[in-house]
């Protein structure tokens, strides 16, 4: 069972992502224009995916990084070489989200490291498909919640005192949250609990100055897709988007930098949706 991108699966595959068509997108767009300049942000689940393509984009903005990821070393070491192509520090940090006490040493050797922490990225979460619920076991559930909820709750404890007026803490939830997943009901459910959990601790927050948003994007072209579903699934991943394809993890990034820097200085508790299209409501 490893972690990546985003996401945890079973019987990950040794060089998917090289065997992928198109290769999944990390680059980022445009230059920087040093809207994190001088901050640190922390990413969970960042040595592919999403993750990967939010530290490259953080650190052109000018963001020292640091990377929590389970056990894909060489992922790790790719998102930290293009973290530092970008003249920024990469810090990567090797553990399970799942364990409280991994996640306040994370954040207390990041805060060691660098001097301190701006912004919170829980993004670390793993799914299983399966076709009949019944076949989902209790270790499984019990599992799928404690990486998908227990460790966004975990990292914000570690994080919250050294963060200052001005910090963001963003979480990832997913389209699924709105709209459910009939192969994916646990990992649908927890990402549910992480929508209500971003709009409790905005609340929260707030009057610290401390903003807390989410992003829920799907469908996401990352190696999590081939990783977790049969190949007829994969080969028709997004084409029901309005947009008639996948989304890349560089397409999502963006909307992480957003809340990340003082441009959503006016936001809190909210949630953006790059999901090619998918019209959500509540």
């Amino acid at each position: 069972m490893t972690q990546h991108s985003d996401d945890r699966v079973q019987d990950r595959q040794p060089g998917i992502e090289s065997r992928m068509d198109p290769a999944p997108d990390y680059s980022p767009r445009y230059p920087g224009s040093g809207r994190l300049k001088g901050k640190v942000a922390l990413i969970t689940g960042g040595d592919s995916g999403i993750g990967r393509a939010t530290a490259v984009l953080f650190a052109r903005e000018g963001a020292k990084v640091a990377v929590v990821y389970l056990d894909e070393d060489t992922d790790a070491e790719t998102t930290a070489a293009a973290i530092r192509d970008e003249g920024s520090e990469a810090f990567l940090l090797r553990g399970d989200v799942g364990d409280k006490a991994f996640c306040e040493d994370a954040v207390a050797q990041t805060v060691e490291k660098f001097g301190g922490l701006d912004v919170l990225v829980n993004n670390a979460a793993e799914q299983h498909a399966q076709d009949d619920f019944t076949d989902v076991s209790e270790e499984q559930i019990t599992r799928t919640f404690r990486t998908n909820i227990f460790g966004h709750m975990f990292m914000v404890q570690a994080a919250l005192p050294h963060l200052k007026k001005g910090a963001s803490i963003i979480g990832v939830t997913s389209v699924t949250a709105y709209r459910g997943q009939d192969l994916l009901i646990d990992y649908a459910s927890t990402k549910g609990a992480i929508l209500s959990f971003v709009r409790a601790l905005s609340s929260r927050l707030a009057g610290k100055g401390i903003r807390v948003n989410g992003v829920a994007p799907g469908p996401i072209w990352t190696p999590l897709i081939p990783a977790s579903f049969p190949p007829e699934k994969v080969k028709d991943f997004g084409k029901s988007s309005p947009l008639g394809r996948p989304g890349q993890p560089n397409e999502v990034a963006p909307s992480l930098l957003f809340l990340a820097c003082e441009d959503a200085s006016f936001m809190t508790g909210q949630v953006l949706h790059p999901n090619g299209g998918d019209l959500i409501g509540g």
